[in-house]
């Protein structure tokens, strides 16, 4: 059986995230088609979209090999980021359906018993689900398309550091559910702004190579109050 490429390229994607292709590491299609089992068409079609996605460079006299982001374009994917996620929330509040509503209001109870019962193994998850489905709210594609991509740049590209108040964020959750649900779509957007712009400064860069150590010190870009 054929295996797709973009489960290929899923897995590779994946594997990139998790440090296990480094960065700047070459990718040749022999090596990575015994890794996952398959023949080097998938791989060679895997990689060409992950390229498009800016996860791989093709390099002369080298071929393919993991991208090597500088730390403004790092900073600019937090910053887009920023942008999006509350024109997502704003046209939820204008397409959701009673779905969308069922599934971000069971997340935020969770997230919020979980919370107070300081169980905060699982809320990064929760947290990642509900955004998720908040962009899936917002009925456009596209849109869900960016903010998924930008979700994996992200988690290559930053250590997130949990917050101080997770019930604190959660009732920032449930207020963007609220406003949703009312169909308020300019609430929305500046509930979910003003979520994301805390939630960005608990992010630190990575350093290439140094396992979890992470870069701790201040790094000014275009958004005033983001550090790294």
């Amino acid at each position: 059986m054929r295996i797709p490429a973009q489960a290929v390229c899923t897995a590779i994607r994946d594997d990139i995230v998790a440090g296990v292709h480094e960065r700047g590491g070459r990718l040749t299609e022999e090596v990575l088609a015994r890794r996952y089992g398959v023949s080097r068409v998938p791989v060679r079609e895997a990689l060409r979209t992950l390229e498009a996605e800016g996860f791989v460079v093709t390099r002369r006299h080298a071929g393919a090999c993991v991208a090597e982001p500088t730390v403004q374009e790092a900073a600019d994917q937090l910053e887009i980021r920023m942008l999006l996620e509350p024109l997502a929330a704003a046209r939820a509040a204008q397409r959701r359906t009673e779905a969308h509503l069922k599934v971000l209001r069971g997340l935020v109870r969770l997230g919020q018993e979980r919370s107070k019962g300081g169980r905060n193994e699982d809320l990064r998850s929760l947290g990642g689900w509900f955004h998720e489905t908040l962009a899936q709210a917002s009925g456009s594609p596209g849109l869900v398309t960016l903010l998924t991509q930008l979700r994996h740049k992200i988690a290559w590209m930053y250590a997130v550091e949990p917050p101080a108040r997770p019930v604190d964020s959660w009732a920032e959750h449930g207020a963007i559910v609220d406003a949703v649900a009312r169909g308020d779509a300019e609430r929305a957007r500046a509930l979910t702004a003003q979520h994301a712009e805390r939630a960005a400064a608990a992010h630190r860069l990575r350093v290439p190579g140094a396992g979890d150590r992470v870069r701790t010190w201040q790094h000014s870009v275009n958004t005033p109050g983001l550090q790294y």
